[in-house]
């Protein structure tokens, strides 16, 4: 008898071997997960600290600033 991490593995392999369509459509998917992970964090989500702050030290105490600092009412 096997263990069932191995038939789990035996499985998607077997599937994943014998796909035609599947491959072209996990093609897409990666490529779409690159470009909302990778291209639009350089446009929408700029690095704040580093480009506002020259040391590690303002850094750290702007963030220790807004992290402490009371909520609005």
């Amino acid at each position: 008898m096997q263990n069932y991490p191995v038939k789990i593995f035996r499985f998607y392999k077997e599937g994943f071997s014998r796909m035609t369509l599947g491959k072209t459509l996990w093609k897409i998917i990666i490529i779409k997960l690159v470009v909302m992970f990778a291209v639009l964090k350089l446009f929408f989500f700029p690095n704040y600290l580093k480009t506002n702050f020259s040391t590690d030290q303002e850094r750290a105490d702007y963030v220790i600033e807004q992290i402490t600092k009371p909520g609005r009412n």
